[in-house]
């Protein structure tokens, strides 16, 4: 068993003695947690998660092992996996091979046997941070490697496609920006009959228009919306000429090209069990979130802009609309197999506003 042993340690000096899980070799990231207790292969597999190390707060991870059909990214990005205990013998029909064997097919490290709640609560009280996963006992140096380390600021540039793509439908034009898509918004898009287009993140307004599409989708991805400066001028040349709809990143990204600004969240949102009330109907909604980042609320008063969603945990913004514009947004993800389906609804008031503008396919 000694050979077994592996190590977490978080900037700030913690050690956390666990077991080897997933691939060979060590990792480093910025350690999150995320409190799902089901949809674990879709967590895994969202790009969103770049450069991250993900803590899985709920103790048994995997009980419904891992298929060919529910990643949500062929190239998984994630650096890193936490879990308290590992389930070996999956038990679902659809399961092709547990989380140690998915770890180690799509070359991501992990550790079990640590005390991941203990972990959340260290975000909670000082932050994300830097963390690394390894089989080095010389904490020591570990440590002062971490402190050293910076992350490259290009993770959508990473994760986008690089060729633009076609997912057929007899509907609806879609023009679906990737800046780290999850597979999922393709699909809930194309159940709906809409015929998308997925097109690099770095695409220009001019040539998006010249496809001529109905609306235009701004997806999820990882990292600083306000890295992504190529695509806030692209989304400002659009408000105004077709119906847009965001999530996530694609959501700050919109919020940045009206003139708000973000920030970076102490420990951000991630789970599939978070609050959001609609201020329009004044329901609350059980939604999934994975974002580290939030728009600035008081940055949107001079803009065109007005707040449609907030977080009822922490009152943080969590959907916005255009005041005279076919366009909106929020900050949680529609499309998400992970939780509840109660935010789907925002896929059908997009299609109602691509058919209202009177696009190509409506002409």
């Amino acid at each position: 068993m000694l050979n077994d042993k592996r190590y977490l340690v978080l900037e700030d000096g913690t050690v956390y003695e666990g077991y080897k899980l997933g691939a060979d070799g060590e990792s480093a990231g910025e350690i999150v947690f995320n409190t799902s207790m089901t949809g674990v292969q879709e967590i895994i597999t969202d790009n969103s998660y770049t450069d991250q190390i993900i803590t899985f707060s709920y103790p048994l991870i995997g009980s419904a092992g891992f298929n060919t059909e529910d990643s949500e990214s062929l190239l998984p990005t994630a650096r890193g996996v936490v879990v308290r205990e590992a389930i070996e013998h999956p038990s679902n029909f659809r399961s092709t091979e547990n989380l140690d064997g998915f770890l180690k097919s799509n070359d991501i490290v992990g550790i079990s046997g640590v005390d991941t709640r203990s972990i959340t609560k260290k975000i909670r009280n000082s932050g994300v941070m830097k963390a690394e996963i390894t089989d080095s006992s010389d904490h020591a140096k570990t440590v002062e490697a971490i402190r050293a380390m910076e992350f490259a600021r290009d993770q959508v540039k990473r994760v986008s496609t690089n060729t633009p793509y076609i997912s057929t439908g007899t509907g609806p034009r879609v023009a679906l920006l990737d800046f780290g898509k999850k597979e999922n918004i393709v699909r809930s898009l194309n159940q709906r009959g809409c015929d998308v287009t997925v097109l690099p993140h770095d695409s220009t307004s001019e040539r998006i228009l010249q496809l001529k599409p109905d609306g235009v989708m701004l997806s999820n991805g990882p990292g600083d919306p306000a890295d992504v400066t190529e695509a806030v001028e692209t989304i400002r040349n659009l408000i105004g000429q077709i119906p847009i709809f965001g999530i996530c990143l694609g959501h700050q990204l919109i919020a940045l090209a009206g003139g708000a600004s973000s920030y970076k969240m102490k420990f951000g949102h991630r789970g599939a069990n978070q609050p959001v009330k609609n201020l329009s109907t004044n329901k609350v909604e059980i939604t999934t979130q994975n974002h580290g980042y939030a728009i600035d609320e008081d940055s949107l008063k001079d803009t065109d802009f007005e707040i449609t969603h907030i977080a009822i945990n922490d009152n943080s913004v969590e959907g916005i609309r255009h005041r005279s514009e076919p366009v909106f947004s929020v900050q949680y993800h529609p499309e998400a197999a992970a939780g509840p389906h109660d935010a789907s609804y925002l896929f059908d008031q997009f299609i109602e506003m691509m058919k209202a503008g009177g696009g190509q396919s409506n002409a």
